[in-house]
């Protein structure tokens, strides 16, 4: 039977655990995604599903006070507290200590939540400033890159949504999964679908769906992150 593009949550769990090792290696500099396991009330039964989440936060955007740029340029690029431009290809936000008298200061947590309805990842984020005061839509909007702005013009509500976490239990943004197997299946085919039975393939789910998903909210990984060991990517 050919592989649909889903993937199981015990999958996920091991494709997570692959990503934040591989993450760690190759982005030593970068802040570490984290694994954030929750324990469900002991007469639920959960079967093979494995609960928690990836979890990537307080990423601080930089965007000029004064109007100098076209909106979805404002996105600085990734670097790490002292460090240098190391890891261009993470070069949608900036890494401070301190913000200068220019720039105003946006952070972001990104949590990835597998989904049982769509049996696919799932994008969760919040956005707030230094003080901790939420930031609304429309401000969120001035962050994101020109491609996802122009998006959000046609479609609102059916891109990005504002929906209860399904851990915390308060309002986060997500991006609608809806899609999502079909793009991933297609992803895999342009390889070999077949190679998802595969641990490596499994491994590199989560990386292969954030490089697609990412660049929605300005959140890109290096492209040594799809290789697998023998250096072969999809």
């Amino acid at each position: 039977m050919a592989w649909d593009g889903t993937i199981s949550s015990s999958d996920f769990y091991k494709a997570a655990c692959a990503f934040i090792h591989r993450w760690k290696l190759i982005n030593s500099d970068f802040p570490s995604w984290l694994w954030v396991p929750y324990q469900k009330l002991r007469w639920i039964n959960s079967d093979d599903k494995v609960e928690g989440y990836l979890s990537l936060e307080k990423i601080c955007l930089l965007r000029p006070l004064e109007n100098e740029q076209e909106k979805g340029e404002c996105l600085e690029e990734i670097d790490t507290v002292g460090a240098g431009n190391c890891n261009e290809s993470l070069d949608e936000a900036t890494l401070v200590p301190s913000p200068s008298d220019h720039q105003e200061v946006h952070y972001y947590d990104f949590h990835i939540i597998h989904s049982a309805s769509y049996s696919v990842p799932v994008l969760y984020f919040r956005a707030y400033c230094c003080d901790g005061q939420p930031l609304m839509f429309e401000e969120i909007k001035k962050d994101l890159p020109s491609q996802s702005a122009d998006t959000l013009l046609n479609s609102k509500w059916t891109f990005i949504t504002q929906e209860e976490h399904p851990y915390l239990n308060r309002p986060w943004f997500k991006l609608h999964p809806c899609g999502t197997s079909e793009w991933m299946k297609l992803l895999f085919l342009s390889s070999d679908a077949s190679l998802f039975k595969n641990e490596i393939a499994i491994e590199r789910y989560v990386a292969s769906w954030l490089s697609v998903v990412g660049q929605v909210v300005g959140l890109r990984i290096p492209m040594e992150m799809l290789n697998d060991g023998s250096g072969s990517q999809l």
